[in-house]
């Protein structure tokens, strides 16, 4: 689960993590009061999207004068704001988030995410503040400070020595603020499950002191239980709403760019099917994972879904019957055909538990558009070529 700017910044106060004062608004008319309250001389107007490059995109503006500070809410309110992360179709502001102005001497950036390989959170750094991280590491990678935190020691001295030498902070004032400001975030991602948080820019302002300017957090779902006043937080309209349909039924769903539809039972099987996939030479058009609890209804659901999408020219089902059984794949695939057009291709792999019985019934079935495969890659190969019209 991702959070808004403004949510992430709420989170930060109450671990002492400094940013800029700002106030939230939906409308223009809230905008002009939320400056005047802040007070000062200039603000900023940030649109609030789950979504970074959001100033690059026009999401982001700087305002001198009150009504300036309505004029640019009233142009960002309502637009379709497209950036790198978005997509070209881009997503609808609904909030913005006005800021004090704030004395910018220096721009860095400062995350943390989870390093799987490693087993431990990461913290990350870098002197290239306000530019894209991914652009950085692809171009200048050796302007990325990594250090590792052990959670069962935690942030220690030695890490924040490491950030310090890294970006090259000598000044002692603002070593002290730094060491601060970097073990307050630790805490902040280790007590509230986050599985990211990135600050671009964090801000060194002319007392040397560090400031927030930015904020995004991202969440474990899975341990939202245990957290109550986050999940309150979640935004659904700034979720696929496909997504938030599959959840429902317990199917794991990302949209994707492509043209082929995939139905699996498994993470690691479905990763492989969609590797698969495009070294066959085609594109997955999503992610489903049926889980080990998939039935004739969740199965009909899984391609009600992946038909929404109208870029879909063939469906790959690659089930391998372990906790599933692939006759109840089978049955479901017979119930989305009365329930669901599919007008695609469906090709099918079942193997594992009951494969020989689900072989029988879709061939008992006689439905026209259901094409057998023998493994992974036959399927594969059958799935590229039915979507090319082959």
């Amino acid at each position: 689960m991702n959070i808004h700017e403004y949510q992430a910044k709420q989170i930060f106060a109450k671990y002492g993590v400094p940013t800029p004062r700002g106030i939230v608004a939906n409308t223009p008319e809230q905008a002009f009061l939320n400056a005047q309250e802040l007070g000062g001389n200039i603000w900023v107007v940030k649109a609030q999207i789950h979504a970074g490059g959001r100033g690059l995109g026009g999401g982001v503006k700087l305002a001198k004068s009150l009504e300036e500070v309505k004029t640019l809410a009233s142009e960002i309110l309502g637009m379709q704001l497209v950036t790198h992360q978005t997509g070209p179709e881009g997503k609808l502001v609904q909030k913005v988030y006005i800021e004090e102005g704030a004395d910018i001497k220096d721009e860095l950036y400062l995350g943390v995410v989870l390093d799987r390989a490693k087993e431990m959170p990461v913290i990350m750094a870098s002197t290239e503040g306000g530019m894209e991280i991914e652009k950085v590491a692809e171009e200048t990678p050796e302007k990325i400070v990594k250090v590792a935190v052990d959670p069962a020691i935690g942030f220690q001295g030695f890490h924040g020595r490491e950030l310090l030498f890294g970006l090259g902070i000598t000044d002692k004032v603002e070593q002290k603020n730094f060491l601060k400001f970097a073990k307050a975030l630790y805490n902040v991602y280790m007590d509230n499950d986050a599985e990211m948080i990135e600050i671009n820019p964090l801000i060194k302002t002319g007392a040397g002191e560090f400031l927030a300017l930015d904020g995004k957090m991202g969440f474990d779902d899975s341990a939202l239980g245990r957290h109550p006043d986050i999940e309150d937080m979640r935004d659904i309209s700034e979720e696929d709403p496909d997504e938030r349909e599959a959840s429902r039924y317990g199917l794991s769903y990302v949209s994707l760019d492509g043209e082929i539809g995939c139905m699996v039972n498994g993470a690691g099987l479905a990763m492989g099917t969609m590797d698969t996939i495009n070294y066959m030479g085609g594109t997955p058009a999503n992610f489903l994972d049926v889980g080990g609890s998939a039935n004739a209804e969740t199965v009909a659901k899984g391609f009600e879904i992946i038909l929404k999408n109208p870029n879909v020219k063939a469906i790959f089902v690659n089930i391998f019957g372990g906790i599933v059984r692939c006759d109840r794949i089978a049955n479901g695939i017979l119930e989305a055909t009365k329930l669901t057009d599919v007008h695609v291709p469906v090709i099918v792999r079942l193997d594992g538990t009951n494969a020989p019985e689900a072989a029988e019934i879709l061939k008992n079935a006689g439905i026209e558009n259901v094409i057998a495969a023998t493994d992974l890659a036959d399927g594969a190969a059958k799935a590229v070529a039915a979507a090319k019209g082959e």
